[in-house]
């Protein structure tokens, strides 16, 4: 049974080009399945998260932190009552957008784009894939999904300006997004941030010690671990102490957000659009946690020096091609020339580029700038 507050497909807005209902699925679970068939999200398993596949083949890439999220996301979205089928096409496509080599190459590009007087969005070139880029339908371009994904696609983990942003308009950018979406940059960090904390500690870059000392959730639990399981070896309390560090993050975004659509007066997709704020959220106890786990990350694992040789030759690969494709688009593949005669080159360039899996680039810098 659904929320009364939750979307439900047979009110959705539907799609650009009508099509005729499947006899047994819904639309949002055609929209998930048009997701997981299409070759940007296949390409997802050979994108960095934040190692490559040169530090070991066990750790997360785009692909299975994506299927985290969808496990993450559709739990939480069973217990506030929400439509799974929708949550779960959405943390699907959620990071569809995301370049080569994580937030290093994301920054890269986008600098890349702003020497040009432009810029480049994760959320906004997934909308770009899943309305034209994919092509797989002889009666339209793009994956043609539902109003309601589109919207999650634009709106799930930041708010675009009206005024800014024009081309826009239909995704009703001064309404929140429904529940459905919301939930989506949350269940992303508590899959990231306990996931990192796992690879980055699996990879020695991390200390068991200073985990312990600068993330309290952490420590807490790792401290009941050792407790109940005394004879057992570190890796394993480690283990315990992050299921149960994920488990209170979850557990507290659902008690939470109950609360809050609770005290809100919420009954009804309306009125969760209409709120002044958003409504899924974490207590202010676990987003202080939440908050430290994140700072202890960027600060000894992201920026750690052991990943600075990967990021720079990351960094000068998308920044050479580039530079390289703008001054002999001649070099192009024959399908990017044609779409430079529409766009402007450099936008065809990232679009270019921002589609490529790791070890695609690298073969790419290697014929064109070495």
């Amino acid at each position: 049974m659904l929320a009364p507050y939750a979307v439900r497909v047979e009110r959705s807005r539907g799609r650009r080009h009508p099509e005729p209902a499947h006899p047994y699925r819904d639309d949002f679970q055609r929209d998930r399945d048009r997701v997981v068939h299409s070759r940007a999200f296949r390409r997802l398993e050979n994108k960095t998260q934040v190692f490559t596949r040169r530090f070991s083949d066990h750790f997360r890439n785009r692909l299975t932190h994506t299927i985290e999220v969808s496990q993450i996301s559709r739990t939480l979205a069973g217990a506030l009552g929400l439509n799974p089928e929708l949550v779960e096409a959405l943390a699907l496509v959620h990071d569809v957008g995301h370049p080569p080599f994580g937030h290093s190459g994301e920054k890269t590009l986008d600098a890349c784009m702003r020497a040009q007087g432009d810029s480049f969005d994760h959320n906004l070139h997934a909308l770009r894939i899943v309305e034209d880029f994919e092509v797989r339908y002889a009666a339209f371009r793009g994956l043609n999904l539902t109003f309601e994904v589109r919207e999650g696609i634009i709106k799930h983990s930041r708010q675009y300006k009206a005024a800014d942003y024009p081309q826009l308009a239909e995704y009703m950018l001064e309404q929140r997004p429904p529940l459905e979406a919301q939930l989506i940059d949350l269940t992303d960090e508590i899959a990231y941030n306990t996931a990192d904390l796992d690879d980055g500690y699996e990879a020695k870059l991390l200390k068991l010690g200073e985990i312990r000392e600068r993330v309290s959730i952490f420590d807490r639990f790792y401290r009941e671990a050792e407790k109940q399981y005394p004879a057992a070896i570190e890796k394993l309390k480690f283990n315990e102490a992050l299921k149960r560090m994920l488990d209170r993050m979850a557990g507290d975004l659902i008690e939470s957000t109950r609360a809050r659509i609770g005290a809100a007066g919420v009954k009804s997709l309306e009125d969760v659009r209409a709120h002044s704020k958003s409504l899924a959220a974490f207590s202010p106890e676990v987003d202080a946690e939440r908050l430290q786990a994140k700072k202890f990350l960027n600060e000894r694992l992201y920026s750690n020096t052991a990943l600075k040789p990967e990021k720079v030759h990351a960094e000068r690969a998308i920044r050479e091609l580039f530079e390289h494709w703008m001054a002999h688009p001649e070099a192009l593949p024959k399908s990017y020339r044609e779409k430079s005669k529409q766009e402007p080159l450099h936008r065809v360039i990232c679009d270019y580029i921002a589609g490529m899996t790791d070890h695609y680039i690298l073969e790419q810098h290697q014929k064109y700038c070495s």
